[in-house]
């Protein structure tokens, strides 16, 4: 019994060593091939109806800030191994939960983005997918008091999603 757990574990080791040291997997979770050496993560525009004027760059600079934190990737302005770009496409409250008195008891903000992501090497990979993200407040805030803190949390929302999607594989 003792040599086949050690068996096991030998080969699980092994496995992972390989697995690693063909740098197609990380512990990071990341699955990039060898040959991607570069990313180029463009401006996320703002095409909501509903605005609010510093979500772009926050939603853009979080998803750069991920993939350097993550990655082994060079980021680079234009022309990447791998190219990120997205639309902010919605930016809606809508009541969640309605008292009796027919009052919205919470809100829900929803953010809709639709991301763009082209891998020059290996156009397989290639996608267009659409990623909501939403955080609920009580109604008896204004939406201006919150929405900070609910942007943020949507925020590392979108961006885990977009970045599982892109280099997870997930």
């Amino acid at each position: 019994m003792e040599k086949i757990i050690k068996t096991r574990v030998w080969l699980w080791l092994l496995t992972a060593l390989l697995t690693v040291s063909c740098g197609i997997y990380s512990f990071t979770g990341t699955s990039i091939q060898p040959d991607v050496q570069s990313v180029a993560i463009h401006y996320f525009e703002y095409k909501a109806l509903r605005v609010n004027p510093a979500l772009s760059n926050a939603l853009t600079e979080a998803m750069r800030d991920k993939f350097q934190k993550l990655t082994r990737l060079e980021q680079v302005e234009e022309n990447g191994d791998l190219e990120l770009s997205a639309d902010i496409t919605g930016y809606d409250v809508k009541p969640m939960a309605v008292t009796a008195g027919e009052v919205a008891a919470q809100n829900r903000l929803t953010v809709t983005v639709k991301a763009y992501f082209t891998n020059h090497k290996h156009s397989e990979d290639d996608w267009e997918k659409s990623f909501s993200a939403y955080a609920d407040y009580d109604s008896q805030n204004s939406l201006d008091a919150v929405e900070n803190t609910l942007c943020e949390e949507i925020i590392d929302k979108l961006v885990e999603d977009i970045f599982n999607a892109a280099v997870a594989n997930w």
